[in-house]
């Protein structure tokens, strides 16, 4: 090999080497001093060892604006490319703090459209660490023109790969919307922000002041915004949920979950499901218990564990099968369904449909939460995307009622009449237009207020509602209940439910795309 051809290979290296160094040692070290650690660390923990690919490296912006003709900045702020989580294909890009603080310009949002681009061609999860001040104000319109791209890549490509969003630092101004469009939003406690008009703005605009973890960190936008999906105390931890969660998911809308090997015992008598759940429905039971008996053991992955915790939602898995569940929380509002639990119960339901994931609903409701507040924030609207999500959704749905389904809320849950493949019900469910107490008080009120014991004759016709209507022999009889089963027996139904559903395939009319009531 010539003398030359040497000199232009070691100069390639040395360019690498310099894109490679980000900011440089001063700025990765402030870097590290923030506890965040730098683009390239954080690949490393993300994707499996050494099979990170970068594509890219030596895009440079245009500007020349504020002397930006003279400033470098290497490999434009943001790092891509693609690599392998637990041996399957991702798509990756992880923004750059120690260039220009990962503000984002023309081509820094040319690389990352191009990584989103390759991953919907190949049919392969994207996944976006964002840590950036926001805009690079210095070019100008051309910044808010890249994010325009990117959001656009996101919606398009929404329900066709999973997208993941990891904040691991500042995420501010429009640079919110990528992550909001996206399928799980990941952030770490105390590091992570997001919010669309910084405390500074909001104090001069309102005079109102707030820290910038108590605007928008990683506690506020899991347990009151219900904008992040998981949060952490570290960016390790993070990023390993991020590898967990993908074992979950299908590649894109085109493939099943993956199956992963089972070798538990068949577990499908299971007697503490007795215990677990009260007969009595007043009395409060927490049914993260019950999804963690009746699935694979260890395979419960929650979602929006902290947000509206009156519905629990989640992944798990039945003999390998990846499966989505959903659950009535007694131990919150007694189970009942609000605006924020409805949104995101109505998310989760569309996001399994997208990936091809079974839905497993657990149904245990008095209702729709009553109140002035309700009614006036939109229960109707925000209660009928559960409706709408139901119906709309194609995949495998199994409920099973585990005690009260009342009213509109039973119609809502996963009901035969909008497009439950199979409903079971255990012996002691109660299905009614509401619960005996109200409807005793209804029906009966006349006989109950001329009888010389208004208490006792009350208790009387309770009883005999309850007996007559509050039980799953009469749905069962109209066909709205499948089987009635033996609690302990819930894990072999599903199963063998599942496999009977397995190669389910349902058509919805012909249409651009239907108007869920947003």
């Amino acid at each position: 090999m010539s003398e030359g051809m040497y000199n232009k290979i070691n100069e390639m290296y040395e360019r690498k080497r310099v894109v490679e160094l980000g900011g440089g040692d001063d700025r990765i070290t402030a870097q590290h001093n923030r506890g965040k650690l730098t683009a390239r660390e954080r690949l490393d923990l993300l994707l499996d060892e050494e099979s990170f690919v970068e594509l890219q490296p030596f895009v440079k912006h245009r500007a020349t604006h504020f002397n930006m003709d003279r400033l470098e900045a290497p490999g434009e702020g943001v790092v891509t490319g693609y690599g392998k989580i637990n041996g399957r294909l991702v798509y990756v890009f992880a923004q750059d703090f120690t260039v220009f603080g990962g503000a984002l310009g023309e081509m820094h949002a040319k690389k990352i459209a191009n990584i989103m681009d390759l991953a919907a061609k190949n049919g392969a999860p994207v996944i976006g660490l964002n840590d950036s001040g926001g805009a690079r104000i210095q070019e100008g319109v051309v910044s808010l023109d890249g994010y325009g791209h990117i959001f656009y890549r996101n919606a398009i490509y929404s329900g066709v790969i999973p997208q993941i969003s990891v904040i691991l630092g500042p995420c501010a101004g429009g640079a919110v919307y990528s992550p909001a469009i996206t399928d799980f939003v990941f952030m770490v406690e105390k590091t992570s922000q997001m919010f669309i008009t910084g405390p500074k703005v909001i104090e001069t605009v309102t005079g109102e002041k707030i820290s910038s973890e108590d605007l928008g960190g990683a506690s506020i936008h899991s347990s009151i915004s219900g904008n992040a999906h998981f949060t952490g105390e570290t960016e390790v931890e993070v990023l390993e949920q991020v590898r967990n969660l993908l074992q979950y998911l299908p590649q894109n809308n085109q493939e099943k979950p993956p199956h992963l090997s089972y070798t538990g015992d068949d577990g499908e008598w299971l007697e503490e499901l007795i215990e677990l759940v009260p007969v009595a429905g007043t009395k409060v039971y927490d049914v993260k218990k019950v999804l963690e008996t009746i699935v694979d053991e260890g395979s419960f992955l929650e979602v929006q564990p902290q947000f509206a915790r009156n519905i629990v939602v989640g992944f798990g898995r039945i003999e390998g099968e990846s499966v989505g569940l959903i659950a009535n929380q007694p131990k919150v509002m007694a189970g009942g369904l609000d605006i924020d639990s409805s949104d995101k119960l109505a998310r989760f339901i569309r996001t399994c449909d997208a990936f091809q994931i079974p839905l497993i609903t657990f149904v245990d409701v008095t209702g729709f939460f009553p109140g002035i507040n309700q009614e006036h924030g939109g229960i109707i609207r925000h209660g009928a995307k559960i409706l709408y999500a139901y119906s709309e959704a194609t995949v495998p749905k199994i409920s099973v009622i585990t005690r009260k389904a009342y009213g509109g809320a039973y119609v809502a849950l996963n009901s035969k009449a909008i497009g439950a493949d199979v409903v079971y019900a255990w012996p002691n469910a109660e299905i009614a237009v509401m619960g005996p107490e109200g409807a005793a008080n209804i029906i009966f009120s006349r006989e109950i207020e001329q009888s010389p014991n208004p208490v006792e004759m009350r208790q009387a016709k309770i009883d005999e509602y309850r007996e007559k209507f509050a039980n799953p022999y009469v749905a069962a009889e109209h066909g709205m209940v499948d089987d009635v089963i033996d609690p302990r027996e819930t894990r072999k139904y599903l199963k063998r439910s599942l496999e009977m559903l397995r190669t389910k395939q349902e058509e919805r009319p012909a249409k651009k795309h239907g108007n869920i009531p947003l």
